[in-house]
């Protein structure tokens, strides 16, 4: 095998968010549902012999030491391949949204270079791997929407009903180390169950940290505005500044065919009517 092209890295939606206290260290506990949408980046990859790694960027400029780059370093320097490769990536996920773009790119680099270079290593060791690159990218090697705590490293599958989601980025992204640096953010909520969660899983908790995010950036105030004028319940996703809405089957006309040309979106907004995935488009590269 040559090359793989064409290789997708869904986005994903926090369906809530709760922090429920802080370790010594500083980092975070959380308890969320992180759910994979058919809001994808497109990878391609082409096998290098002379051990180099390569990246180019067919839309949006990326930084030199992206997530992808740092992946394929990590995975050859844990392989010890002498392989190399070219990397290509069409943009699509907005940055600082928190939808995980980049931990999804990184995510599926991993797996294209697991079976690209012929190292056949299990999805576990994928994932140590992608866990010392950002506290996402296991979520998504994983394979299927999940339940997830800790600083993010637990990761429990979890089944959610098929739905439609309206997602609404707006022109303005958020820094999260300014989030979770904050001294108003709540860090005390009490801790959740699964049960309670699935008895109502599209309005379950609240994103802990919108609150916060909202006096950061107006931005996250006028997204949230607009998606209330529309009838839905909005909510942030993540960290960063893109809002979302469970569209229900009965207001899912409306946006079907208006969704990305209503004249009234937020200027320079980026807004997709989404459908959720049941498992990662990439489950079965690894096992």
């Amino acid at each position: 095998m040559k090359s793989l092209h064409n290789v997708p890295a869904p986005a994903k939606l926090n369906l809530f968010l709760h922090i429920t206290g802080r370790r010594n260290d500083g980092y975070h506990l959380l308890q969320s549902v992180f759910m994979l949408i058919d809001w994808c980046d497109t990878l391609h990859f082409d096998v290098r012999t002379d051990g180099r790694i390569t990246r180019r960027d067919l839309t949006t400029a990326l930084p030199a030491e992206d997530l992808t780059v740092k992946a394929a370093r990590a995975l050859q320097t844990f392989s010890g391949t002498h392989l190399g490769v070219d990397i290509q990536i069409n943009k699509s996920i907005p940055a600082q949204a928190g939808m995980g773009g980049g931990s999804s790119d990184a995510a599926s680099c991993l797996l294209a270079l697991n079976r690209l270079w012929d190292l056949q290593l299990p999805r576990a060791v994928l994932m140590q791997i992608g866990l010392k690159l950002g506290a996402d990218v296991p979520f998504f090697l994983s394979g299927a929407n999940a339940w997830v705590q800790g600083i993010g490293e637990q990761i429990q599958p979890i089944d959610i009903p098929s739905a439609h989601f309206l997602v609404l980025k707006p022109a303005t992204g958020l820094s999260t180390q300014a989030i979770f640096s904050h001294p108003e953010l709540k860090r005390d909520t009490e801790t959740a169950i699964i049960s309670g969660f699935l008895a109502h899983p599209f309005g379950f908790g609240r994103n802990d940290l919108q609150a916060v995010a909202q006096k950061l950036c107006p931005d996250v105030n006028l997204a949230l505005t607009w998606l209330e004028k529309k009838g839905l319940q909005p909510r942030m996703t993540g960290s960063g500044s893109a809002v979302f809405a469970h569209v229900g089957s009965d207001k899912l006309s409306q946006f079907v065919d208006s969704a990305v040309t209503l004249n009234d979106v937020p200027e320079n907004a980026v807004i997709q009517l989404c459908s959720n995935l049941p498992v990662h488009p990439l489950k079965s590269w690894a096992s």
